[in-house]
């Protein structure tokens, strides 16, 4: 018998190694360690029920679960075989307990081909790697085929690159093989920089060989004995779990020189980046590992040419390279039989936001953002109006109720003001205010502009002025048109993909919401109540009894009154921190 726990970065912050260690001391109190193994795997991707752990083989799914709870784990479930309901998940809609997390909603829809192996496998283990299939596929390509028919194999499968592009990865691929030199390289982009995504970084702490083995099939493919991961360096657990896997590859000589008995070598190294989001752009990128400063150029030439050393070099993301294995094992024909005829397979998700279930999805292609926020997510947290979903990080717009069943591809996200980018998904309710969400994501642009170029580095600057003017009630009518604009200047102008997308949140909800907009500018108003300079608390004289609790919380006394009298706040001394409005218990404080 099996226990899974999970030991991703966000249940280890909910103290999950302290529960596999407290497991392990309950299997070893009772003498079960012929019969029962506590095993550390990766993300089980359902976030928001962390700590998880599964009990196989009887598919027990515990969530929430705490170091404290592994004496009643050990005692009932694994030796007088009673489940622990109090730690079964419990449907938010029926309140029924579920312990086979096949029969979730959160999981129903999801189709595992990234992830198919994190939660199932101890990613310091090579050993489980090898039982989950790895490294077969990279022997049947090195064995079985040549180069061009493993590239021909992976166009067929309609593979698009995960990284945001969409870009045909057979194609890339052939474009770096038909390029010869004497040294060509393969690097993966772990660079993952979107705020809210984490999908690269669960891969990589979850299943860290599948992504050894896709690098080396490119390398084969392409003919190139170096491998080069790009990651950042704020992901020490993934780092710790890819060097790891390297070694242990070495050992098996799954790397290294003549791998499967052939002539074909290929080695694998680490290099560190500084969180830049700017250096997920390829050339960026390149330039970063080089020990440049991390710049965009001008393409052509592109990596494929020129690319690490100015030798040809094939860059491929996380979720792309985790994708590739199966195709080889399964068949182009199964993969491309997923998903759509213009996007195949299935696409990973980090579902955050204003939704019940945050965590990480894997879906097929075509499924709709219904399906994704209301049957997967769970709808909205606290019963809240669903209001916008923002994807594609940054890059991406923000889409409304009418987009809700619109296909999930690369070029129906385009055509309706977003996309898909690497795969963040922020849900908003009533509450956000689409101005201040805008302003956020440029806020964050602005801040991780090269700067090489004039349009992002100084126009991106103007937009989220104009921005802040409007947030602060200062803005003229006018300002809508010259918002519009400078968006779309900065757009077709830009050097490289960071800025020509900046101002995709910004016409997206220009767009979409323009009433917001119109409320900031002619009357003055927030009405999601969240722009604190359009905004102000009020006591209501009907509802207030007096009871002080308000004014006793005010951090800069701006509320007076007499006991048992209405109260009162001072407008001009107010902070609106909404202290007194968290605080009073007869719903006499609103915000006007």
């Amino acid at each position: 018998m099996q226990i899974l726990v999970c030991a991703g970065t966000g249940c280890q912050a909910s103290l999950s190694e302290e529960l596999l260690s407290q497991l392990n001391s309950e299997i070893e109190a009772n003498e079960l360690e012929n019969d029962v193994q506590a095993i550390r795997t990766g993300c089980f991707g359902f976030c928001e029920q962390g700590p998880i752990i599964k009990i196989m083989p009887d598919n027990t799914f515990y969530t929430q679960v705490k170091p404290q709870d592994a004496t009643e784990v050990i005692q009932e479930h694994i030796i007088k075989g009673r489940r622990v309901e109090r730690l079964l998940f419990t449907d938010p809609e029926t309140k029924e307990k579920i312990a086979d997390s096949r029969k979730m909603g959160f999981y129903k829809k999801q189709m595992r081909i990234a992830l198919r192996n994190c939660g199932f496998i101890d990613p310091d283990n090579i050993d489980d790697a090898i039982a989950k299939d790895a490294y077969e596929a990279l022997g049947k390509v090195v064995t079985e085929m040549s180069p061009e028919e493993a590239i021909e194999t992976l166009k067929k499968s309609g593979l698009r690159g995960r990284g945001g592009g969409g870009f045909s990865t057979g194609l890339k691929w052939e474009y770096a093989f038909k390029n010869r030199a004497d040294q060509k390289y393969v690097v993966c982009n772990a660079d993952e920089g979107d705020p809210g995504a984490f999908m690269d970084r669960s891969i990589l702490e979850g299943d860290p060989h599948t992504v050894l083995e896709a690098m080396a099939i490119c390398g084969y493919c392409i003919g190139a004995d170096k491998g080069l991961i790009y990651i950042r360096a704020e992901y020490p657990l993934a780092i710790e779990r890819l060097k790891t896997a390297i070694v242990q590859a070495r050992e098996y000589g799954l790397l290294g020189k003549s791998i499967f008995g052939t002539d074909f070598s290929f080695d694998i190294e680490l290099k560190y980046g500084a969180g830049a989001f700017v250096c997920g752009e390829e050339t960026a990128l390149i330039h970063s590992m080089e020990g440049e400063r991390g710049e965009p150029t001008v393409k052509p030439p592109f990596p494929a040419e020129s690319g690490f050393m100015g030798r040809p070099t094939n860059v491929n993301n996380v979720e792309t390279f985790a994708s590739i294995p199966p195709i080889y094992l399964k068949g182009a024909d199964w993969f491309a039989k997923i998903g759509t005829n213009r996007s195949t397979g299935t696409k990973v998700f980090a579902l955050a936001g204003k939704v019940n279930n945050v965590g990480l999805v894997e879906v097929p292609m075509g499924i709709t953002l219904r399906d994704v926020i209301f049957e997967i997510g769970g709808g909205i947290k606290n019963g809240k109006k669903f209001k916008a979903i923002q994807t594609g990080g940054p890059s991406g717009g923000c889409l409304t109720e009418e987009h809700l069943d619109t296909p999930i591809e690369f070029d129906t996200l385009l055509a309706v003001g977003s996309m898909m980018g690497s795969g963040g998904m922020i849900v908003l309710d009533e509450d956000d205010c689409m101005v201040e969400v805008s302003k956020y994501f440029l806020d964050f642009t602005v801040e991780e502009s090269c700067g090489k170029c004039s349009p992002c580095r100084i126009g991106n600057k103007r937009l989220h002025e104009l921005l802040e003017h409007i947030c602060k009630g200062n803005a003229e009518e006018s300002d809508l048109d010259r918002l519009r604009n400078m968006s779309t200047v900065i757009k077709e102008s830009s050097l490289c993909g960071l800025g020509q997308t900046s101002p995709n949140p910004v016409l997206s909800t220009l767009d979409n919401f323009m009433n917001e907009y119109l409320a900031h500018v002619i009357d003055k108003k927030c009405p999601a109540g969240a722009c604190k300079e359009l905004m102000n608390y009020v006591i209501s004289e009907t509802n207030c009894v007096g009871c002080t609790a308000c004014a006793r919380v005010c951090p800069v006394n701006a509320i007076s009154g007499e006991r048992k009298e209405p109260h009162f706040i001072d407008i001009s001394v107010c902070i609106k921190c909404g202290a007194c409005m968290d605080k009073c218990k007869f719903d006499a404080i609103s915000i006007q």
